[in-house]
């Protein structure tokens, strides 16, 4: 599962040793939070891949990673199976046009990213835990009491 670490200037997905080699990359993606246009949830990742792997790997309905090129757009994508993820729309990055990944946590990152946070990277995951407010206690349910009926 990808590793998504978030600090005041930057988002970068940690990619994991298995994920570089298919990836076809040395390094983690790293991304300037000013670079990031736009965040979607989305329920199906492979519904947003455009272009053909290059460098990357593709295993239709089980595994894309690596870079898509397409006309005019590279896009980093990190999918597996047929599972929720989030897709990045940026803008100005030098590499990248979008980012697709498969995640549980893509809540969280979009949660994180309306946070100010430090300077120090911190999993997103935590970083929208310690935003998220205590919960209300609720209040006990009282019944109505029934009128008396008359027989």
């Amino acid at each position: 599962m990808v590793t998504l670490l978030l600090d005041s200037t930057q988002l970068e997905v940690v990619l994991s040793r298995v994920e570089r080699t298919l990836a076809f990359r040395k390094g983690n993606v790293v991304i300037e939070r000013s670079a990031i246009a736009k965040v979607q949830l989305t329920d199906d990742g492979w519904t947003w891949l455009r272009g053909v792997p290059s460098p990357g790997t593709h295993v239709r309905g089980a595994v894309a990673m690596g870079t898509w090129k397409s006309t005019g757009a590279n896009d980093f994508v990190l999918i597996r199976r047929h599972r929720p993820g989030v897709v990045i729309d940026l803008d100005g990055h030098d590499e990248f046009e979008r980012i697709i990944l498969t995640t549980r946590h893509g809540l969280a990152l979009v949660q994180a990213l309306r946070l100010d946070v430090q300077d120090e990277a911190a999993d997103v995951v935590e970083l929208a835990a310690e935003a998220e407010p205590e919960p209300k206690p609720k209040k006990p349910r009282t019944r109505a009491a029934k009128p008396a009926t008359a027989s």
